[in-house]
């Protein structure tokens, strides 16, 4: 046997499923169905249960069910099968109605984020294809003149405060959202060929054009069970949903895994440390997902210890690195172990995590989900198996795993290959099977020839007293070719001074190589994020011309 396909035979073997908790199957067996099922098979169980809660009101599964088909029933009989309609809404019940509703319907859902421009906006609607579009009123004027300049004429509309206020008597130039949801009419017969396109999730906006991502609806139920079997996720769960809901994260860890339990989804339109903590104190929710930068703010919240965070059993977190010492304080807080894991759109969202109970590897982003196999290859061929320990690409292989990118045949092919997905991520295995991201291969610096992998420098800048958030990217060198430049945001009360700048380059040479270090620290108020809260390295350094300060 070739050394390399012995090496090809360990990764097949799995095995990381000797770490699996107890109750965690290996394989699941999912069922063929449409993703709408996943809400009806669960309000036909548990009608009277809290699907959501919303601002303090609350929506059954019945209703939830309920106004799903009834606004289904107008899509139908306005656009037919199989068209686009896209989402512009925040996490609210206007977006889980709207979400299921389109299934329903046999058309597909194209989310956007509400406060996209109307350049992002018109790119994605003319991309897509859309026919339809459910948005607020208060997003209304940029919704309708992208409309009119596309031709676009199925607009329909929901007042902000629909579902926490008494419908208003209001008439409004489109379809009013809540006078169609308590409105029934015809369906079509539910379409359940599984590997039709469910949804059209827009990515890559950070490194270029944004690609559409065609999720079939078997991707879509594959990784709602897979997620739900990791913790046992049940009708006793309240999820806290503030990962946005247009984000494949949100969409399928909060909201569709969550509605597959029968739990409840605590919905919040927009993140923020004290109404997240309100809601602690009021529901006391069991489970919440999110990103590195939400649990900092939390973290650095003043009043934080005014609160007990005793009641979650599990907590999740992804999209970008996690910092070790947000992870330390997170669960000397909370008592609560909190699970890096890790996921793509491209592959409807996690596909790995550290266990609930057993082993918890600091640094990794855990073992694969049931049934996902992860292989390390060289960065160069991207064909040769890496032996434990070293770092290469990481290539993944799991039921989730997209149609393809929409319309883009040959960028498909580029990350699809021999059915593995090539995720443009460096990582490496250990010899339990535990996998350790260790950068994009975009975001790799090379200081004189030497590798720098920011999470590793950033990782010593959150352990510094006086830093609350970090970035690391690397800018042009005349002699070194790059070096590594830090920005930082500093905590509440830290003075922005020249002598700051030394204590943090002067703290980071006591724990790296000194190709490793900052030479450049710059102090900003805020780092850019993505619309779920990735800080983006791209655009910091795009900010950055030549390495100066």
């Amino acid at each position: 046997m070739k050394e390399d396909d012995r090496y090809d035979d360990f990764y097949e073997s799995k095995p990381w499923l000797k770490f699996y908790d107890d109750g965690v199957p290996e394989s699941i067996e999912y069922p063929d169905i449409n993703a709408f099922e996943l809400l009806s098979g669960t309000a036909s169980k548990m009608p009277g249960k809290t699907a959501l809660v919303y601002h303090g009101k609350e929506v059954k599964y019945g209703e939830l069910l309920r106004y799903s088909e009834n606004l289904a029933s107008y899509l139908y009989s306005t656009l037919g099968e199989e068209e686009k309609v896209m989402l512009v809404l925040p996490n609210s019940p206007q977006y889980v109605i709207g979400y299921y509703a389109i299934l329903r319907a046999n058309c597909i859902v194209v989310p956007d984020n509400p406060l996209s421009t109307e350049a992002e906006m018109t790119y994605k609607v003319k991309d897509a294809g859309v026919k339809a579009v459910i948005t607020l009123d208060i997003f209304y004027p940029k919704v309708r003149k992208v409309c009119e300049e596309l031709g676009v004429e199925n607009i329909i509309v929901s007042k902000a405060q629909d579902f926490v206020l008494p419908p208003s008597d209001e008439r409004l130039e489109h379809p009013k959202f809540t006078d169609l949801i308590n409105q029934s009419g015809d369906l079509p017969s539910l379409n359940r060929e599984v590997n039709k396109t469910a949804a059209l999730l827009y990515t890559g906006g950070t490194t270029g054009v944004p690609k559409g991502v065609e999720l079939t609806h078997y991707n879509i139920v594959v990784n709602a069970y897979q997620v739900r079997s990791w913790i046992d996720v049940n009708k006793n769960d309240r999820v806290v949903a503030a990962l946005p809901l247009f984000h494949g994260y949100g969409m399928s860890v909060l909201m569709n895994c969550t509605i597959l339990s029968g739990g409840s989804a605590i919905l919040m339109p927009r993140f923020s440390p004290e109404d997240f903590l309100k809601i602690v104190e009021t529901y006391r929710p069991t489970i919440f997902a999110g990103v590195p930068t939400m649990y900092i703010a939390l973290l650095n919240y003043p009043d934080l210890k005014k609160y007990d965070l005793s009641c979650f059993r599990g907590c999740f977190v992804g999209a970008a690195p996690l910092p070790l010492e947000v992870k330390r304080r997170w669960e000397e807080v909370t008592k609560a172990t909190l699970m890096e894991g890790y996921g793509l759109t491209e592959a409807v969202t996690a596909q790995c995590c550290n266990p609930l109970k057993g082993v918890n590897k600091e640094g990794s982003i855990g073992v694969p989900f049931p049934d996902v196999i992860f292989k390390i290859v060289d960065i160069e061929t991207g064909t040769k198996a890496m032996p434990v320990g070293e770092p290469g690409e990481l290539i993944i292989k799991s039921p989730s795993v997209m149609k393809g990118y929409y319309n883009r045949e040959e960028e498909t092919k580029s990350v699809i290959r021999n059915g593995w997905l090539y995720t443009g991520d460096i990582a490496y295995m250990d010899e339990d099977g535990f996998f350790y991201i260790v950068e994009r291969k975009k975001d790799l610096i090379i200081v004189g020839g030497f590798n720098v992998y920011p999470k590793e420098v950033e990782d010593v800048l959150y352990k510094h007293p006086k830093v609350m958030e970090a970035a690391v990217v690397g800018v042009p060198d005349e002699y070194r070719g790059e070096v590594v430049k830090a920005f930082v945001v500093l905590k509440h009360g830290v003075e922005e001074t020249e002598q700051t700048k030394q204590e943090i380059i002067e703290f980071c040479s006591k724990y790296l190589s000194k190709y490793k270090v900052p030479k450049y620290v710059e102090f900003k108020k805020s780092l850019p994020k993505s619309p779920i809260g990735k800080i983006l390295r791209r655009a910091l350094r795009e900010e950055t011309p030549g390495g100066m300060r």
